[in-house]
């Protein structure tokens, strides 16, 4: 018989004896810390719709959020919704994209995102993870940035930066943040 969640020992923890309520307990107390310390903790994107953050989050691959905030009032301004994104001007798009760096691919992902949005979705942001990751330039990490910052679901944006502290605090033996099983508890 496998045991309970409350007296399971967790795999994530590498301290002896733990059990999973120590260990849920412990993150709790962690999560309390860390939200009383960064009381200003926010998006750092600017956007006003989810559309808007989606397209700003596909845009923040490899550039910062400064450059992303500079480039998409204009980007916001020229392509109000995804049919727009859909039916974009490739050269267009392309030298409004080119401060971000890869631009070409940037907007590969950003037309083909919007194609997708109009077929497959009305052309609404979708407010559920497994049919966000089915949208061309859209993974586990943006995803979960939408839905917590334009949707108010809850969900973990696990970077390496994250993965990094989530194993120097024994939350989890795991280095992929994808298939990770062995992190059993919520905040």
């Amino acid at each position: 018989m496998t045991p309970g969640p409350t007296t399971r020992t967790s795999r994530a923890t590498a301290k002896a004896g733990e059990t999973h309520i120590g260990l849920v307990r412990r993150a709790r107390r962690m999560h309390r810390g860390l939200a009383a310390a960064h009381t200003d903790a926010h998006c750092e994107l600017d956007f006003t719709t989810p559309l808007e953050l989606l397209v700003a989050t596909v845009l923040s691959a490899q550039t910062t959020d400064v450059t992303v905030n500079r480039v998409t009032p204009t980007l916001f301004a020229h392509y109000p919704d995804a049919a727009a994104y859909a039916g974009a001007d490739r050269t267009e798009m392309e030298e409004l994209l080119r401060p971000t760096g890869f631009y070409r691919a940037k907007t590969n992902s950003v037309i083909s995102l919007g194609q997708a949005l109009v077929e497959k979705f009305g052309g609404e942001v979708p407010g559920r993870l497994t049919d966000l990751v089915t949208l061309p330039g859209v993974g586990r990490k943006t995803a979960n940035v939408v839905l917590g910052n334009a949707f108010g679901i809850p969900g973990i944006t696990a970077d390496t930066h994250f993965m990094r502290l989530s194993q120097r605090w024994q939350w989890t033996a795991s280095t992929d943040p994808v298939t990770s099983t062995d992190v059993r508890f919520s905040l």
